[in-house]
């Protein structure tokens, strides 16, 4: 089925062909319980088809090797950094580390999963031609320090879905990421969460027995134990920044490099244990930080990247590991409420479908420095949860209030605390 047909067949509240295991849930209950059984799904197709509408571009046009030519290049006041040489790789590499964990649900005959299928055929397209020398969308790893930042994120969905995505490449394609990272040992990361920009890497090199440099990933793991503040929050370098950064890098790149590590005998179970620990508390916390009505505080730096200020949360639900008394239902009907409040804010997307700075709308005052289009599909980490199956209790259990909702109206709520591991 094309993208474009599905898109045309299926309105942002709801998919009908995505709609099987309500199905299922017919019949059974209470009218009241069976609506709710039906709302729960809706989450799904909306979710489903709003990420599938946000990252179609990137990898539609990535597979062509038309992304140079098709994405279009907004950038932030001031903007300091190499906009031709940087924002085609941070769009295709951080786009695809979101998109990983839902492209690598098994086939299946329904809607949704005849677009994952188009879409997993894309990215692995995407992937073979960002590394050849010879394709028009040869992405740019060897020049400029940000290349690092993104190849991160390209060793992150390779981790997420090895099956999916590294092991079906073909040898020369293989060969070539290999080179790429290497390469980006040029280098020197800064002296915050760069390093795990840097650890990520050579994390992934590590899993596929290639040769890497270790000093990397101890490095990153011991400043950020050094780093950590405490109650769930690390600094991003020496000095405390309250910022989102927790959860655009820290949190899930940290637990992702210690687990890989920690998997291929190259690192510490108890740090991947004390860092999971670290992160269930931070996204205890981002769940209490969603208002009633799906706003959440907009500070810090990097606002633009939207919805991934709450990867933490969302990763944890995809694991099976959400903070005890925090309901998957609860977290799913927050993130929705979370991304009808951005992504239906008129000027998120511009007229071709392509994202646009801003945090709600077209608000490119808002953009840092280093912020372009291709920065802004970092967001796809706020869907990480797609990644469970329809039946999954995140999915197929009644709506559920979050926190806010249960606080802002007289509800009993599970009072919260100082935590000191």
């Amino acid at each position: 089925m094309e993208r474009r047909n599905f898109l045309k067949m299926a309105p942002l509240a709801g998919i009908a062909g995505m709609a099987a295991p309500s199905r299922a849930l017919a019949g059974t209950g209470t009218t009241a319980e069976n609506n709710l059984a039906a709302a729960a799904i809706s989450d799904r197709e909306y979710q489903a088809k709003l990420l599938q509408k946000i990252a179609g571009p990137v990898v539609e046009n990535m597979s062509k090797g038309t992304l140079k030519k098709n994405m279009p290049k907004e950038k932030g006041p001031g903007y300091g950094l190499a906009l031709e040489k940087v924002t085609y790789l941070e769009a295709f590499a951080r786009c695809i580390s979101g998109l990983a964990p839902w492209l690598a649900l098994p086939d299946d005959s329904t809607a949704e999963g005849k677009v994952r299928k188009q879409m997993r055929e894309q990215v692995l397209q995407g992937i073979t031609n960002a590394v050849d020398p010879t394709a028009a969308d040869y992405l740019n790893f060897r020049e400029e320090g940000q290349p690092l930042v993104d190849a991160a994120y390209l060793c992150q969905t390779f981790m997420r879905a090895p099956d999916t995505f590294w092991k079906p490449l073909d040898n020369k394609t293989k060969a070539n990421v290999i080179t790429e990272l290497k390469e980006l040992r040029r280098i020197r990361p800064a002296y915050n969460n760069w390093l795990l920009f840097a650890g990520m890497v050579e994390a992934f090199l590590s899993s596929i027995n290639e040769e890497f440099e270790p000093l990397r990933t101890m490095v990153a793991t011991q400043k950020m134990k050094e780093w950590y503040a405490g109650d769930g929050f690390y600094s991003d370098g020496p000095q405390f920044s309250l910022d989102y950064y927790n959860g655009y890098v820290i949190h899930p790149m940290l637990t992702d490099m210690l687990k890989v590590l920690a998997d291929n005998k190259q690192g510490s179970k108890a740090d991947y244990d004390q860092a999971m620990k670290r992160m269930q508390r931070f996204a205890e916390l981002q769940e209490r930080m969603i208002a009633p009505d799906g706003t959440y505080p907009a500070l810090g730096r990097s606002m633009t990247y939207r919805t991934a200020a709450f990867q933490p949360l969302v990763q944890l639900a995809l694991m099976h590991q959400l903070p005890e008394g925090i309901a998957p239902a609860q977290v799913r009907c927050a993130m929705t409420a979370i991304m009808k409040r951005i992504f239906e804010q008129e000027g998120t997307f511009d007229k071709n479908g392509w994202l646009q700075l801003g945090i709600c709308g077209h608000q490119p005052e808002v953009a840092d420095v280093y912020t372009s289009t291709g920065s802004l599909y970092i967001c796809t980490n706020g869907f990480l949860a797609l990644g469970l199956p329809a039946e999954d209790p995140f999915w197929a259990a009644p709506a559920a209030e979050w926190t806010a909702q249960k606080v802002w109206s007289g509800k009993p709520v599970k009072k919260d605390y100082h935590v000191t591991y």
